[in-house]
């Protein structure tokens, strides 16, 4: 009997609690500049805010569980920022893959939409990184439930319709996000997304180096790229007087030697990945007779001889240890250059991470997320360039897909777009954009080919151009 009495008496005290707590709460006036509502967030913390006309750009660090799968087991800062419009207006959800831009930045979706956008930091980025950096939590299930756990949290107050965009890299990150939480977004728009589902095999990449832009233009490239392996030994030391200079070292790929043919290596991927099908009037059109520093300039240029280098890896570590353990990496050969010019070929990510830290590849990941897509795909649109190499193996969309489209763009390269789609696509391509954010005007709904974006191009706000990565990393 006394234990009964002790329990109703704690029911009525927790319920006494509770009610109080709730009436404390319910006194307090919510916020309402977006500010305090975005720092209300359990976990939110302001880095900085950064004024722009028409819009309120916040930098901020949000706790992430360093394992979802168990949360209890630490913590890291995860950065990212909110462009914000209006809550009443859709929402962007863009990720790169990498860092995040801590300056305003406008995606084509975002334009296209006219609403908010939130950008993430990819994990294990700097400084978007645990300490300790346990690296078997950086995977596309981790990843991809940190941006589940940022749209929840923001979901309650940016309630309109979202997108989620990326590219890239950061179309990929959009594609596993969907895969994983199909329930979230209410459309993709993923950007020069590779997916490389049999690691092993890659020959569409060695067929699309056969027929890309025109023989010229390839004879070009070629011609420099193997008249680089042939004069090594005077590049390589013009490459350690370079190294010496700036301090440059090559522990992490195992020396200059290596460095430089990777370097090289990469120089006809990095061109068709960067530059148009005009640029190749820059391209030294006799290699054999140009001069070295003719040529030095040529790959330099294109292919950067600081990449390789142990200060040039480093911020990239976190891709190259999932390329070596999930998303897989291309291969390529080189039947313009004799196999005696040639010491190591296209080496494997594993080459480009510190051996301190542990790789293994998991071979389905990949296949499961390329079936998924075809299969399961709703209100999903891919964007590829028609002459970038990263599109040699792009996703497709089966029998079970819905409402999903893949688009080329003629011409394009690693930056290509729904604007550089042809007229049709493009406001077929648009108008499911602003369908899916639940913003497309009546005009649109009843005619699509009038779709167009419901913002006006802002030159410092907008992004069209590619951003400048380094070969071989999509």
């Amino acid at each position: 009997m006394r234990k009964a009495l002790r329990w109703l008496l704690a029911l009525a005290v927790l319920i006494g609690t509770v009610s109080t707590a709730q009436a404390a709460t319910a006194a307090q006036p919510e916020a309402t500049d977006i500010k305090d509502r975005l720092l209300s967030v359990p976990g939110m913390n302001l880095i900085e805010e950064k004024p722009y006309p028409g819009y309120r750009f916040f930098v901020l660090n949000y706790t992430q569980p360093v394992d979802h799968r168990h949360p209890s087991e630490g913590t890291f800062q995860q950065r990212i920022t909110v462009l914000h419009k209006d809550t009443a207006r859709p929402t962007v959800f863009y990720t790169g893959g990498y860092n995040v831009s801590t300056t305003p930045g406008r995606r084509e979706p975002t334009q296209i939409v006219d609403g908010n956008q939130v950008s993430m930091e990819y994990r294990y980025f700097t400084p978007s990184r645990p300490r300790p950096a346990d690296w078997s939590k950086l995977d596309i299930w981790q990843a991809a439930s940190d941006q589940h756990r940022i749209f929840t949290a923001l979901k309650k107050i940016y309630s309109e319709n979202w997108i989620s965009t990326g590219g890239s890299k950061g179309g990929m990150t959009a594609t596993y996000y969907e895969r994983y939480y199909p329930r979230d977004m209410d459309g993709v728009v993923a950007y020069v997304a590779p997916n490389d589902v049999v690691n092993q095999e890659d020959s569409a990449y060695d067929r699309f180096f056969e027929t890309v832009g025109t023989p010229e233009c390839r004879a070009r490239l070629n011609g420099v790229q193997r008249e680089a392996l042939v004069r090594r030994a005077a590049l390589e030391e013009r490459y350690a007087a370079y190294a010496a200079e700036n301090g440059y070292t090559f522990d992490t790929i195992g020396g200059l030697d290596r460095a430089y043919e990777a370097v090289v290596l990469d120089y006809v991927w990095g061109f068709w990945q960067y530059s148009t099908l005009a640029d190749c009037a820059d391209i030294p059109a006799d290699a054999a007779n140009a001069t070295d520093e003719e040529i030095w300039t040529s790959v330099d240029t294109i292919s950067g001889f600081s990449f390789y280098t142990d200060q040039g890896l480093e911020p990239y570590t976190p891709y190259y240890y999932q390329a070596g353990t999930q998303l897989g990496a291309p291969t390529i050969h080189f039947p313009h250059i004799e196999k005696k010019y040639i010491r190591y070929g296209y080496q494997p990510p594993r080459d480009f991470v510190p051996r301190s830290i542990p790789m293994r590849f998991q071979p389905f990941v990949m296949d499961q997320v390329d079936a998924w897509v075809r299969h399961n795909a709703r209100q999903m649109l891919f964007v590829y360039g028609e002459n970038d190499p990263w599109g040699a193996e792009p996703f497709r969309l089966g029998r079970g897909a819905r409402d999903s489209y893949v688009y080329t763009a003629p011409g394009m390269n690693h930056g290509a777009n729904v604007a550089g789609l042809p007229a049709e696509q493009k406001a077929r391509a648009t108008a499911r954009i602003l369908d899916w954010a639940g913003v497309a005007p009546a005009a649109v709904e009843a005619d699509p080919s009038s779709a167009k974006p419901l913002a006006a191009y802002d030159a410092r706000l907008d992004r069209r151009d590619v951003e400048r990565e380094p070969a071989l990393r999509p």
